[in-house]
Protein backbone atom coordinates (compact mmCIF):
# COMPACT_ATOMS: atom_id res chain seq x y z
CA UNK A 1 0.00 0.00 0.00
CA UNK A 2 1.57 3.27 -1.07
CA UNK A 3 0.92 6.58 0.58
CA UNK A 4 -1.35 9.23 -0.95
CA UNK A 5 -1.69 12.98 -0.68
CA UNK A 6 -5.02 13.99 0.85
CA UNK A 7 -5.85 17.65 0.20
CA UNK A 8 -8.45 18.39 2.85
CA UNK A 9 -10.51 21.56 2.84
CA UNK A 10 -10.86 23.10 6.31
CA UNK A 11 -14.12 22.93 8.23
CA UNK A 12 -16.78 25.60 7.96
CA UNK A 13 -15.60 29.06 8.99
CA UNK A 14 -17.64 32.07 10.02
CA UNK A 15 -16.72 33.72 6.71
CA UNK A 16 -18.01 30.69 4.81
CA UNK A 17 -21.39 31.17 6.45
CA UNK A 18 -21.41 34.82 5.41
CA UNK A 19 -20.16 33.92 1.90
CA UNK A 20 -17.22 36.31 2.32
CA UNK A 21 -14.13 36.16 0.12
CA UNK A 22 -11.90 35.69 3.17
CA UNK A 23 -8.42 34.83 1.85
CA UNK A 24 -5.84 36.85 3.81
CA UNK A 25 -4.35 34.92 6.76
CA UNK A 26 -5.11 34.49 9.56
CA UNK A 27 -8.78 34.89 8.57
CA UNK A 28 -11.91 33.75 10.36
CA UNK A 29 -12.12 30.91 12.86
CA UNK A 30 -14.23 27.77 12.60
CA UNK A 31 -17.88 27.67 13.53
CA UNK A 32 -19.04 24.96 15.95
CA UNK A 33 -20.27 23.10 12.87
CA UNK A 34 -16.81 23.41 11.31
CA UNK A 35 -15.19 21.91 14.39
CA UNK A 36 -17.63 19.01 14.23
CA UNK A 37 -16.88 18.55 10.51
CA UNK A 38 -13.15 18.29 11.17
CA UNK A 39 -13.80 15.82 13.99
CA UNK A 40 -16.06 13.72 11.76
CA UNK A 41 -13.40 13.60 9.04
CA UNK A 42 -10.83 12.35 11.54
CA UNK A 43 -13.18 9.67 12.80
CA UNK A 44 -14.09 8.49 9.33
CA UNK A 45 -10.61 8.49 7.80
CA UNK A 46 -9.96 4.84 7.00
CA UNK A 47 -6.28 4.82 6.07
CA UNK A 48 -3.32 5.60 8.32
CA UNK A 49 -2.23 9.25 8.23
CA UNK A 50 1.51 9.43 8.76
CA UNK A 51 1.63 13.23 8.64
CA UNK A 52 -0.74 16.15 9.03
CA UNK A 53 0.23 19.61 7.81
CA UNK A 54 -1.83 22.76 7.43
CA UNK A 55 -1.79 26.27 6.02
CA UNK A 56 -1.17 29.38 8.10
CA UNK A 57 -4.85 30.37 8.12
CA UNK A 58 -6.62 30.06 11.48
CA UNK A 59 -9.42 27.90 10.07
CA UNK A 60 -6.84 25.41 8.75
CA UNK A 61 -4.87 25.46 12.00
CA UNK A 62 -8.01 24.76 14.00
CA UNK A 63 -9.02 22.01 11.59
CA UNK A 64 -5.67 20.30 11.87
CA UNK A 65 -5.41 20.94 15.64
CA UNK A 66 -1.75 19.90 15.54
CA UNK A 67 1.59 21.61 15.01
CA UNK A 68 2.58 21.23 11.38
CA UNK A 69 2.34 24.64 9.75
CA UNK A 70 3.43 24.92 6.10
CA UNK A 71 3.95 28.11 4.16
CA UNK A 72 2.61 28.41 0.61
CA UNK A 73 -0.66 26.48 0.72
CA UNK A 74 -2.94 29.29 1.84
CA UNK A 75 -5.98 30.32 -0.15
CA UNK A 76 -6.04 32.23 -3.44
CA UNK A 77 -5.40 35.89 -2.57
CA UNK A 78 -8.29 37.91 -3.99
CA UNK A 79 -6.85 41.39 -3.41
CA UNK A 80 -9.48 44.09 -3.85
CA UNK A 81 -12.27 41.56 -3.34
CA UNK A 82 -11.10 40.63 0.17
CA UNK A 83 -13.94 40.14 2.68
CA UNK A 84 -16.62 41.17 0.20
CA UNK A 85 -19.71 38.99 -0.08
CA UNK A 86 -21.80 40.93 -2.59
CA UNK A 87 -22.85 39.30 -5.85
CA UNK A 88 -20.62 41.58 -7.94
CA UNK A 89 -17.50 40.53 -6.02
CA UNK A 90 -18.39 36.83 -6.05
CA UNK A 91 -19.10 37.00 -9.80
CA UNK A 92 -15.75 38.72 -10.39
CA UNK A 93 -13.96 35.96 -8.44
CA UNK A 94 -15.79 33.21 -10.31
CA UNK A 95 -15.01 34.74 -13.71
CA UNK A 96 -11.29 34.90 -13.02
CA UNK A 97 -11.22 31.43 -11.45
CA UNK A 98 -12.98 29.94 -14.46
CA UNK A 99 -10.46 31.57 -16.79
CA UNK A 100 -7.64 29.89 -14.88
CA UNK A 101 -9.22 26.51 -15.56
CA UNK A 102 -9.47 27.39 -19.22
CA UNK A 103 -5.70 27.86 -19.28
CA UNK A 104 -5.44 31.62 -18.70
CA UNK A 105 -3.21 31.37 -15.63
CA UNK A 106 -1.62 34.78 -16.12
CA UNK A 107 -4.96 36.51 -15.57
CA UNK A 108 -5.19 37.96 -12.05
CA UNK A 109 -7.75 38.65 -9.38
CA UNK A 110 -8.37 42.41 -9.08
CA UNK A 111 -5.40 43.56 -7.01
CA UNK A 112 -4.65 39.92 -6.15
CA UNK A 113 -2.87 36.84 -7.44
CA UNK A 114 -2.74 35.27 -10.85
CA UNK A 115 -3.33 31.55 -11.22
CA UNK A 116 0.35 31.13 -12.05
CA UNK A 117 1.34 32.83 -8.79
CA UNK A 118 -0.92 30.51 -6.80
CA UNK A 119 0.66 27.45 -8.40
CA UNK A 120 4.19 28.82 -8.01
CA UNK A 121 3.82 28.88 -4.21
CA UNK A 122 1.52 25.86 -3.78
CA UNK A 123 2.97 23.16 -6.04
CA UNK A 124 6.53 23.19 -4.61
CA UNK A 125 5.10 22.29 -1.18
CA UNK A 126 3.41 19.22 -2.64
CA UNK A 127 6.48 18.30 -4.69
CA UNK A 128 8.62 18.47 -1.54
CA UNK A 129 6.22 16.24 0.41
CA UNK A 130 6.28 13.73 -2.42
CA UNK A 131 10.07 13.75 -2.79
CA UNK A 132 10.75 13.47 0.94
CA UNK A 133 8.07 10.93 1.84
CA UNK A 134 5.74 9.48 -0.77
CA UNK A 135 8.49 8.45 -3.21
CA UNK A 136 10.18 6.53 -0.40
CA UNK A 137 9.28 2.86 -0.70
CA UNK A 138 9.23 2.56 3.09
CA UNK A 139 6.56 5.26 3.44
CA UNK A 140 3.10 3.69 3.27
CA UNK A 141 0.92 6.22 5.09
CA UNK A 142 -1.16 9.08 3.73
CA UNK A 143 -0.18 12.72 4.13
CA UNK A 144 -3.11 14.99 4.99
CA UNK A 145 -2.72 18.62 3.91
CA UNK A 146 -5.37 20.90 5.43
CA UNK A 147 -5.82 23.71 2.96
CA UNK A 148 -8.43 25.75 1.07
CA UNK A 149 -10.99 24.99 -1.61
CA UNK A 150 -10.08 27.24 -4.53
CA UNK A 151 -6.32 26.81 -4.20
CA UNK A 152 -6.40 23.05 -3.74
CA UNK A 153 -8.80 22.53 -6.65
CA UNK A 154 -6.49 24.48 -8.95
CA UNK A 155 -3.39 22.64 -7.73
CA UNK A 156 -4.97 19.18 -7.90
CA UNK A 157 -6.38 19.76 -11.37
CA UNK A 158 -2.99 20.94 -12.60
CA UNK A 159 -1.09 17.99 -11.12
CA UNK A 160 -3.53 15.26 -12.12
CA UNK A 161 -4.87 16.69 -15.38
CA UNK A 162 -8.48 16.95 -14.23
CA UNK A 163 -10.64 18.71 -16.82
CA UNK A 164 -11.08 22.38 -15.95
CA UNK A 165 -14.79 22.49 -16.64
CA UNK A 166 -15.32 19.60 -14.21
CA UNK A 167 -13.37 21.48 -11.54
CA UNK A 168 -15.46 24.63 -11.96
CA UNK A 169 -18.68 22.61 -11.83
CA UNK A 170 -17.77 20.57 -8.76
CA UNK A 171 -16.86 22.49 -5.64
CA UNK A 172 -15.28 20.92 -2.55
CA UNK A 173 -17.35 21.20 0.60
CA UNK A 174 -15.98 21.96 4.04
CA UNK A 175 -14.01 18.99 5.42
CA UNK A 176 -14.11 17.25 2.04
CA UNK A 177 -10.95 16.19 0.26
CA UNK A 178 -9.25 15.64 -3.05
CA UNK A 179 -7.00 12.57 -2.98
CA UNK A 180 -3.93 12.29 -5.22
CA UNK A 181 -1.89 9.11 -5.66
CA UNK A 182 1.70 9.32 -6.95
CA UNK A 183 2.33 7.37 -10.14
CA UNK A 184 5.34 6.94 -12.40
CA UNK A 185 7.53 9.70 -13.83
CA UNK A 186 6.52 12.22 -11.18
CA UNK A 187 2.89 12.24 -12.27
CA UNK A 188 -0.23 12.06 -10.10
CA UNK A 189 -3.57 10.30 -10.39
CA UNK A 190 -6.68 11.83 -8.83
CA UNK A 191 -8.53 9.00 -7.10
CA UNK A 192 -11.18 11.03 -5.25
CA UNK A 193 -12.79 14.43 -5.73
CA UNK A 194 -15.04 15.21 -2.79
CA UNK A 195 -17.70 12.52 -2.89
CA UNK A 196 -16.82 11.51 -6.47
CA UNK A 197 -14.61 8.80 -7.90
CA UNK A 198 -13.02 8.77 -11.37
CA UNK A 199 -13.61 9.28 -14.20
CA UNK A 200 -14.14 12.98 -13.56
CA UNK A 201 -16.22 14.08 -16.51
CA UNK A 202 -17.68 17.56 -17.06
CA UNK A 203 -21.41 17.92 -17.55
CA UNK A 204 -22.07 17.32 -21.29
CA UNK A 205 -24.74 20.02 -21.17
CA UNK A 206 -22.05 22.63 -20.59
CA UNK A 207 -21.28 24.94 -17.71
CA UNK A 208 -24.13 25.33 -15.21
CA UNK A 209 -25.50 28.67 -14.14
CA UNK A 210 -24.01 29.97 -10.85
CA UNK A 211 -27.18 29.16 -8.93
CA UNK A 212 -26.96 25.53 -10.11
CA UNK A 213 -23.49 24.90 -8.73
CA UNK A 214 -23.17 22.46 -5.86
CA UNK A 215 -21.94 25.05 -3.39
CA UNK A 216 -23.09 28.58 -2.70
CA UNK A 217 -19.72 29.15 -1.03
CA UNK A 218 -17.45 30.80 -3.66
CA UNK A 219 -14.26 29.55 -2.02
CA UNK A 220 -15.28 25.88 -2.02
Amino acid sequence: MSGRLVLLRHGQSHSNVERCLDTRPPGASLTPAGIAQARDFARGFERPAGMLVHSVALRAVESAAVIGEVQGIHEVQVGDLEMRNDDEAVDAFNRVYERWHLGELDFGMPGGETGAQVLDRYLPVLADLRMRYLDNDDWTSDIVVVSHGAAMRLAAATLAGVEGSFVVEHHIGNAESVVLAPITDGRWSCVQWGQRSPPFMPDPRGMPRPEELESADPMG
